[in-house]
C-alpha cells in the first residue's frame, strides 16, 4: 500500500513540476563550515536524490546552501519555495519570511540540539558577571534567541554584546587569555572543545536545554500541496533506502522526520513567544 501511495504521488507530482513550478530547496545555515560555492555539488547530488525519489524531473528540483545571514535571509526571501533552517533562524525570521514547518532534521550525533555557554575558568559565576562582556557564536544573530538559551541559567544583563561569529575558535582563544569574552558553542563544538590544546583554561558555565536541532519549512504559500505531499514523502523515505543513507550523509543528515503534534505545538508556542 505504501509504496502505491508514493508511486501515486510521484505521478501527480512529476504532472505538477512539469506545468512549471519548480521547487527550489535553500539550507540556510549561518555560521556552519564551507561556502555556497562549495557545497554546491553536494548539493547538486541530494538535488538529483530528492527528485528521483518525489518522481520530478532532475531540473525540476534544485538546492542551495548559505552559510552567511545576510546572503541566506535574501535568497529564502526571493526564491526559495522550501527552506532547511536552525531553530535561531526560525525564531528570528520565521514570521517575516512566513516559515511554515513540515519535517524536523535529525543530525548526525543527534536529534536535538544544547548551547553551551563557554568562559575563562572561574570568570563567570552568575548572568551578572556578563555586563560589559561580549557573548558571541554561530547564533548571535539572534540576541532573543541567545537570551532564552540560556534562560535556564538566569537572565542575561542588558548591556551584555551579543553577536554573530562564526569564527568560534578565536572567541575561544580570547576567553582563555582571560579577555572579556565568551563563546556560545553547539553540541559538537562543545563536544570538541576539549581536545584544544587551552582547555584547561576555560569552562562550560551553563547549557540551555535540549532543543529541535533543525526544520525543514515551506516557504510562504510557494509550495503546492500535491509539491509538499510528495517532497514530505520524498525526504522521509530517503532513510533506509537504496543510497539514500549516503545523500543523507552528502549533508551530514541522518533522517527527516515529521514534527507530530507535541513537536509542532513547541515550534509554534516559541513563534508564538518570539512575537511578544
Amino acid at each position: 500500500m505504501r509504496r502505491l501511495r508514493a508511486v501515486t504521488l510521484c505521478f501527480v507530482a512529476a504532472a505538477s513540476v512539469a506545468a512549471g513550478e519548480p521547487v527550489t530547496l535553500v539550507a540556510w545555515a549561518p555560521g556552519f563550515p564551507g561556502t555556497t560555492e562549495q557545497a554546491q555539488p553536494s548539493m547538486d547530488e541530494f538535488a538529483a536524490g530528492v527528485a528521483r525519489a518525489a518522481g520530478w524531473n532532475a531540473d525540476d528540483f534544485r538546492a542551495i546552501y548559505h552559510p552567511e545571514v545576510d546572503a541566506g535571509r535574501a535568497t529564502v526571501s526571493g526564491e526559495a519555495t522550501v527552506a532547511i533552517v536552525p531553530l535561531a533562524v526560525f525564531f528570528e525570521y520565521g514570521e517575516a519570511l512566513k516559515l511554515r514547518p513540515m519535517l524536523r532534521v535529525i543530525q548526525e550525533g543527534g536529534s536535538e540540539e544544547t548551547w553551551s555557554l563557554v568562559a575563562r575558568k572561574g570568570a563567570l559565576t552568575s548572568p551578572a558577571d556578563l555586563a560589559g562582556w561580549s557573548l558571541q557564536g554561530h547564533p548571535g544573530f539572534s540576541p532573543r534567541f541567545v537570551r532564552r538559551a540560556l534562560a535556564g541559567w538566569g537572565e542575561l544583563p542588558d548591556d551584555v554584546e551579543i553577536r554573530f561569529n562564526a569564527r568560534v575558535l578565536s572567541v575561544l582563544r580570547k576567553a582563555a587569555q582571560g579577555e572579556p569574552v565568551a563563546a556560545l558553542l553547539d553540541r559538537a563544538q562543545a563536544e570538541a572543545l576539549g581536545r584544544l590544546p587551552f582547555a584547561d583554561d576555560l569552562e562550560v558555565v551553563a547549557v540551555s536545554e535540549p532543543t529541535i536541532s533543525s526544520l525543514v519549512c515551506a516557504v510562504d504559500e510557494r509550495l503546492s500541496e500535491r509539491h509538499e505531499r510528495a517532497l514530505v514523502e520524498a525526504l522521509q523515505e530517503l532513510d533506509g533506502s537504496a543510497n539514500g543513507d549516503e545523500l543523507l550523509a552528502t549533508i551530514r543528515v541522518v533522517r527527516f522526520e515529521l514534527l507530530g503534534k507535541d513537536g509542532l505545538a513547541g515550534v509554534q508556542r516559541l513563534w508564538s513567544d518570539a512575537a511578544d
